[in-house]
Parts: C-alpha cells; structure tokens; sequence
C-alpha cells in the first residue's frame, strides 16, 4: 500500500469548510483516509515532511467550466464531430435554454463535479439566453452546496 503524510500543514482545509491549523492529511493507496491533527502520525505512512509554508486541501476547484452544456452532452448530431461542427449543432440548442434550463444545468453539473471531492466551481457561461441570468446559477448551486 502507497501512503502519503502531510503534517503540521500551516491550514489544513476540509470539506466541510473547517480550517485546521497545523493539521495533517494522511492518504493510502490514493484515498484520503484521515484529516485533522496528527501529532502521533502512523510509522508506515511515507512521510512528505512539513508543508509549513503551503495550504493542504483534500479537495478539488475547477476553475473553468461551462454548466450549461451539461444538458447537451448527448446530443447526436454533436458528437463525434469537428469544433465548428459541434457548435453549429449545439448554439441553436443553447439558443432556446431558459432560464430553468441553467438553474437545472448548473446544479446537475456541479452535482457531478461534487462526487468528484470538487466543492468549488467558477464558470465560464457566456450565453444568457431567453432572460437567464447569473441569479440562476447561484440558485442551482445554492442547492448543491459547493462554493460557486
């Protein structure tokens, strides 16, 4: 088994919002199996050392995204086809979401992005078509409850 150990972290920072100074991480094979202080570390953990001057997340961010086309992913004619191709197909699509279609958009996307350990998103939507407005993204992931 591959272990991984950070300790006395100057901010460790979980998913749940807590912030632990001096806290510590340790991962086994990949996963993260403890989070929190850890003055009495485990002898087979291989040791990464003291990441004094960075902070330790056991999360993800994504930091460009486009939710909207999370409801067009499986449109046939767009898939397996050119850029040009793929957005000839999808802007008339897009062209006739609503604002409920981005309020749905954004919170099945960052759903999706959640079971992935991603509790913060930005994205990068440039078409508000139809009165959709920011407030729908915010609503949506309002409900999913990551950081937007």
């Amino acid at each position: 088994m591959a272990t991984l150990l950070l300790r006395n972290a100057l901010v460790l920072a979980t998913m749940d919002g807590e912030e632990i100074p001096g806290g510590g991480l340790l991962a086994r094979d990949g996963v993260v199996e403890s989070v929190g202080r850890t003055e009495n570390p485990p002898d087979t953990a291989a040791d990464a050392g003291d990441p004094q001057a960075v902070r330790v997340r056991d999360t993800f961010a994504d930091t460009h995204h486009h939710l909207y086309q999370t409801l067009t992913r499986a449109v046939p004619g767009a898939q397996d086809s050119s850029l040009f191709e793929w957005l000839q197909t999808l802007y008339p699509v897009w062209a006739r979401m609503t604002p409920e279609h981005v309020h749905a958009a954004t919170a099945v996307g960052l759903a999706e992005l959640a079971l992935t350990g991603c509790t913060t998103a930005f994205d990068h939507q440039y078409l508000w078509p139809n009165g959709s407005r920011i407030d729908d993204q915010v609503a949506g992931a309002s409900e999913v409850g990551i950081r937007f």
